[in-house]
């Protein structure tokens, strides 16, 4: 007899989550594993302090379920917090990566961990430097060349960095024919949302592969 599961889904800010924007595509992610129960999160991945996750743990402890989440990056981006609820002894799938073990996981959350720390530091480099030289911060104009650098190359890496699980999908669907648009009607339906937490479209879509 199969597990139970109880599905886990996170929003960053209050708004999307009294909207319901990018909650609908998480339901319809995790839906297959038809979870016995859910739990929703309105909170900021970095927090590892989340009620409804600790309640949606503690009923898979107490119903035996296996926690289930529509992608990795809904529980955190961060190796401590992955390694704790690991610690739990709650079994959990990510619809994104199904087949993903426990090695996976860690070496995912560190990735993740160790760019978010090297994109935060050349930021404060990058200011630092232009303080130095007695800028004012605070207006665009007094931006150095090395500043904009620095804050494109920090959005690249974002960009990088949350779409590497979907970009190999979305180079074969178009190295196969699909439009744009198909693309970005799969990505959603997947459960996958942009960095800005919306559905994705043919814009998105192109963005990205050029990036890419």
């Amino acid at each position: 007899m199969s597990k139970p599961h109880v599905a886990y889904l996170r929003v960053s800010t209050q708004r999307q989550g009294q909207s319901g924007l990018g909650l609908e595509a998480q339901r319809a992610a995790v839906a297959s594993y038809s979870p016995a129960a859910e739990f929703i999160e309105v909170e900021s991945g970095k927090k590892s302090d989340r009620p409804q996750l600790a309640a949606a743990i503690a009923e898979c402890r107490r119903t035996g379920a296996v926690l289930v989440i529509a992608k990795l990056d809904r529980l955190a981006r961060n190796v401590a917090f992955v390694a704790n609820l690991m610690e739990a002894g709650v079994e959990f799938v990510a619809c994104d990566m199904p087949n993903a073990n426990r090695l996976t996981v860690h070496i995912m959350a560190a990735v993740a961990e160790d760019e978010a720390a090297r994109i935060s530091q050349r930021t404060k480099d990058a200011l630092a430097a232009a303080k130095a030289r007695g800028v004012r911060l605070g207006n665009p104009d007094n931006l150095t060349e090395a500043a904009r650098r620095a804050g494109a190359d920090a959005m690249r890496a974002k960009a990088a960095k949350a779409y590497s699980g979907i970009l190999a999908t979305m180079q074969a669907m178009r190295a196969a024919g699909d439009s744009l648009q198909a693309i970005a009607d799969h990505l959603t339906q997947a459960g996958h949302l942009t960095t800005r937490g919306k559905a994705w479209s043919p814009t998105a879509v192109a963005r990205v592969l050029a990036r890419a």
